[in-house]
């Protein structure tokens, strides 16, 4: 109402004023607020609960928004193609997506689901989705999580249910399974806590059964393994008659895979048929996983302890590099690191609840996804994620034979 009147109101036209000026009120501030919930569904940029140690979260806080991933397409040649997306960053303040050389696929343990993000977080595709599970079908606490040679899908293995999947990008359908959830054992078509799984290009997989001591093959489809290295349940470090909890296999540029046992840290390069050329224990680490190689003669494993570290080192155990910051900035279990290709880390800080990206020259973070201690599984954050890989060609299957 405009406050210029030539005529001085009464007192009952004034309460009757504030009466209608109420009513207006009360009404713009209801589309205010559904205009505003509206737009925070639709752009995420206004929402977070937490600001991230170490990077300051540019989100506000107090409200969890929802996301629907987008959908995958394929190319008449059957190659995927992830859907362009766009809306603000969802990581961390002061992160540079550049570092980046594309998307990342994640593999959130505690949110029970995969996923891609681009380099900005923003979410690209995602397993499963309402739906996408058949009856019956359940999936739950995926640890590893790589890109198949041909990118069509992904592999993921669960160590704590025993069971492997295959899973078709573009369809959202799981594709193959082997494994029993929730049963774990040695005989066709069960596993034991497997720590790792690899698509071979012949779509065979090659799956260090860490419950078992055992490298197992399984040809594409099929409910028995071809092959075995190692005894099973023989757990002492001697491959390849026997392995100490074989925890990792990463292939490498010169057609060999990278074998970590987690007892007694052993890290081994090892051709496909079990041969071994060099078997070193890595010095000041307590419980290694999934050692990677970065460059010649050069690997990249983490300590998945608290506070826990990341490091590089040589065949002969020397060690190069060591990020192991402290207080607020102390990395909690984690679980995978892998290079990038400018030279730079990315690590899962799984207790943490957070993608890092460390440039080893400074030794800064200067890239993160997830909120430092938060987990959830709306956009911008995660819950205990433990595997990642890059979308090829960066993958770390383009080196597979």
């Amino acid at each position: 109402m405009s406050g210029n009147h030539r005529l001085t109101p009464s007192p009952e036209l004034r309460r009757h004023w504030r009466l209608v000026r109420g009513l207006l009120i009360t009404l713009i501030a209801a589309i205010g607020v559904g205009s505003w919930w509206f737009v925070a569904e639709a752009n995420p940029s206004t929402t977070s609960p937490k600001t991230a140690a170490g990077m300051a979260s540019h989100f506000p806080p107090s409200v969890t928004p929802s996301a629907a991933p987008a959908v995958a397409a394929t190319t008449p040649s059957g190659a995927v193609v992830l859907p362009a997306v766009s809306g603000p960053s969802w990581l961390a303040a002061g992160s540079d997506p550049s570092v980046l050389p594309g998307p990342v696929l994640i593999a959130d343990g505690g949110g029970n689901r995969v996923l891609i993000i681009d380099s900005s977080g923003r979410n690209m595709w995602q397993f499963p989705r309402p739906g996408d599970l058949a009856a019956g079908q359940s999936f739950r606490a995926p640890e590893d999580a790589w890109f198949s040679p041909d990118q069509k899908q992904v592999v993921v293995a669960s160590e704590d249910t025993n069971i492997l999947y295959v899973i078709d990008i573009a369809t959202h359908k799981i594709a193959y399974t082997y494994g029993k959830v929730d049963t774990p054992g040695s005989s066709p078509n069960l596993v034991n806590a497997p720590d790792g799984i690899l698509m071979l290009k012949s779509h065979d997989l090659l799956v260090p059964d860490a419950g078992n001591c055992r490298i197992i093959q399984i040809p594409a489809g099929s409910q028995s393994p071809s092959r075995q290295l190692g005894e099973t349940g023989n757990c002492v470090h001697s491959p390849p008659e026997s392995f100490s909890d074989p925890s990792g296999l990463y292939p490498m540029s010169d057609g060999n895979l990278l074998l970590t046992e987690g007892i007694g840290h052993w890290v081994s390069e090892m051709s496909s048929s079990g041969s071994i050329s060099w078997s070193v224990q890595v010095p000041g680490v307590s419980a290694i996983y999934q050692t990677a190689e970065v460059a010649p003669d050069r690997y990249l494993t983490v300590d998945h302890v608290f506070p826990g570290q990341v490091l590089t080192f040589d065949h002969t155990g020397k060690v190069l590099w060591r990020y192991a910051p402290t207080g607020s900035q102390a990395l909690n279990k984690p679980s995978l690191a892998i290079g990038l290709p400018n030279g730079d880390f990315m690590v899962s800080d799984k207790v943490n609840n957070r993608l890092i990206v460390v440039d080893p020259r400074t030794n800064a973070v200067v890239w993160q996804y997830g909120h430092t201690g938060v987990a959830g599984n709306t956009p911008g954050f995660l819950n205990n994620p433990t595997g990642m890989d890059l979308f090829p060609p960066n993958s770390i299957s383009a080196k597979t034979r």
